[in-house]
């Protein structure tokens, strides 16, 4: 058993060590982002400023990281979030996950401040501090292009530069944009970090494991969604299945349908824009757009891009779509937060409470407004704080769609009541992956339960972000999950009576949930058609990994999570949403179209096995190994 090389760097004194992991934290986390919430916990005070020296940064990866495995390119980044104050868990494609891997490190723990831009190198097995002054101000493209072509990198913009919250950091084109990423390095002065070695990611069982690899690809590639929906469409296929279901966040969350849907959809870009496919290191799904703009070919926008700069904002233009996309990437910001914070802008000029210059229907001034709020120029320095903290300021809290304070992903939870439970309950804020990911369910899937019902949800909501978590604690993209719905029922669709009838049966199979759950000790098999990265996993590292215990990993992270919350300040009166989602009916005519939280929360923390207040009991922590 080989277990995980960390080293800690202390940008105050330049000094670089090797961090022990022991075998307890390995067998217990594994890595990712369980690993990095373990350290993170151990290695910082409660209530520090997450943008001060003393906020501890770490850049992780999991087992299956750099093994060939498929959709395994990924790398995490654990911090105090930036927009919340609770946990920041980022996760990220591109090349620099496997890059540093392969120069000998499987993570990095990073201390102190810089008083000057730096560039940390990680080259081969050494890690330097080089100076960055000549790349401060560069984009996230212009900072990329100095540095050799075959280095593995994550950079910074000009967002991060100047601290906005929500800002990210970029690798290739992948970005790790949640949480404010960008403004967590940038006040360390990281401009960049660069890796570089030829050593090979260690496997416990190579041949066994590259046999199940080869099974596990042809298995990705032969699935509806896998090998036919993403490669096609993208993720941006979802905008009109969302819109069919009312579930397209339009106008500022006031509507769940929009007349533009279809001019920004993943069909219409395919149509009229795609000039191919692309996709990350070692992924077979390939559902990365190749668009272009400005005359370049660059990476197209995920299904959260599209809406949000479109029917959220009452945009119809997919060449605004494609452009904004683009510029915030470059630029250094995550589009999710900037474009809500651009409709929240929009909805507090309609009511008369400020004016940023925006207006909804109205796109011609987008780019300026974006670079304004990069640069924090005059008013717009309070929109790069995001909505949470312009609603403080400005008025509007009801319509600030943010859960925590971070801004919700692009799924109208009125029209999907578990997605909503999932955006209060996430540990990082309106995340809908760390939230479950209900909305596949309810929905823009095929399997679709009641999506007003509050049955049966939290059982499906605890059970999915558990699942979820354990597959990005051992370095997996979450879309290579979506192969757990049987292939047959991706082909009957959402109206064959099959379907149909799964759906009716789901949303009354809370308790047995309840008892799988339970169970799950004594579920020690694989298989690849449920979650085939438990087995890849347990022939990379020789731990003992099997369904129960998998998806009890992910229960690890998900309640170690909680705890730095807790931690930290957040209660159980932060699980909560915005007025409008919970109090005002999508549909005036039914009032049912609202979130019933109050129905479902107290479920959910009954069936996570925590105290009426949201806290997970001490008999809870026992069972599952964890020291507060």
């Amino acid at each position: 058993m080989r277990l995980p090389v960390y080293a800690m760097l202390d940008l105050t004194t330049g000094k670089v060590s090797r961090y022990p992991i022991t075998k307890k934290y390995f067998k217990t986390y594994v890595g990712g982002k369980a690993l990095g919430c373990r350290l993170l916990l151990d290695l910082t005070k409660p209530g520090i400023d997450p943008l001060a020296p003393e906020a501890v940064i770490i850049i992780n990866t999991g087992p299956l990281n750099g093994t060939g495995a498929p959709s395994s390119s990924r790398y995490n980044m654990t911090f105090k979030n930036v927009l919340t104050g609770g946990i920041a868990s980022s996760n990220c494609g591109g090349q620099f996950g496997v890059m540093m891997k392969k120069a000998g490190y499987d993570g990095i723990i990073i201390t102190g401040a810089s008083e000057t831009p730096v560039t940390i190198e990680i080259i081969d097995g050494e890690i330097t501090l080089k100076d960055a002054s000549h790349l401060w101000g560069l984009d996230t493209e212009e900072a990329q292009e100095k540095f050799p072509h075959h280095y593995g990198k994550m950079v910074i913009g000009p967002a991060g530069e100047n601290l906005v919250r929500y800002a990210l950091a970029a690798s290739g084109e992948r970005v790790s944009g949640r949480c404010g990423t960008g403004a967590a390095l940038g006040a360390k002065k990281i401009k960049a970090i660069v890796a570089y070695g030829t050593k090979e990611p260690h496997v416990h069982s190579r041949k066994k494991f590259d046999k199940f690899v080869s099974k596990w690809v042809s298995f990705v590639k032969g699935h509806p969604m896998t090998g036919e929906s993403l490669p096609r469409y993208g993720s941006a296929g979802l905008v009109n299945k969302a819109n069919a279901t009312h579930a397209l966040p339009t106008h500022n969350f006031k509507y769940g349908q929009s007349e533009h849907a279809d001019a920004v959809s993943g069909e219409t870009m395919a149509e009229t824009a795609l000039l191919r496919n692309s996709g990350c290191v070692s992924c077979p799904i390939r559902c990365e757009r190749r668009v272009k703009v400005a005359g370049r070919d660059v990476k197209g926008p995920e299904y959260e891009t599209a809406g949000f700069f479109g029917p959220n904002i009452d945009c119809g233009d997919l060449e605004t779509v494609l452009k904004m996309n683009y510029l915030c990437d470059v630029l250094g910001v995550d589009t999710i937060s900037f474009a809500s914070t651009v409709a929240f802008a929009m909805e507090l000029k309609e009511k008369g409470l400020a004016d940023f210059g925006v207006e909804f229907g109205k796109t011609a001034n987008l780019e300026e407004v974006l670079r304004k709020t990069v640069a924090r120029e005059g008013i717009w320095s309070d929109m790069a704080e995001g909505t949470k903290r312009m609603a403080e300021k400005y008025g509007g809290k009801e319509f600030a769609i943010n859960a925590k304070g971070l801004e919700l992903a692009s799924y109208e939870p009125r029209r999907s009541v578990g997605m909503g439970l999932g955006y209060a309950v996430s540990n990082r804020g309106g995340c809908h992956l760390n939230g479950g990911y209900l909305a596949l369910m309810e929905s823009v899937g095929v399997l679709l339960m009641d999506a007003q019902s509050p049955e049966s949800k939290a059982q499906f909501t605890v059970f999915l972000q558990d699942a979820l978590e354990a597959v990005s604690t051992v370095g997996c993209c979450l879309f290579s999950a979506q192969t757990f719905v049987p292939g047959i029922i991706y082909k009957l669709g959402p109206t064959h009576f099959i379907t149909r009838l799964v759906g009716k049966i789901m949303i009354h199979a809370g308790p047995a949930i309840t008892l799988m759950l339970k169970a799950l000790p004594a579920l020690r098999f694989n298989a690849l058609i449920l979650l085939p990265q438990a087995e890849a996993a347990r022939l990379a590292t020789g731990l003992p990994l099997f369904m129960g215990n998998f998806v009890k990993l992910g229960e690890i992270s998900y309640n170690l999570e909680r705890m730095y919350n807790i931690r930290e300040g957040l209660t159980s009166a932060d699980d909560a949403l915005p007025d409008r989602l919970t109090k005002t009916p999508q549909d005036e005519k039914n009032p049912k179209t609202v979130v019933p939280l109050d129905k479902m929360i107290p479920k959910y923390y009954k069936v996570r096995g925590w105290n009426t207040e949201g806290v997970p009991t001490d008999k809870k922590l026992k069972s599952l190994g964890v020291i507060k």
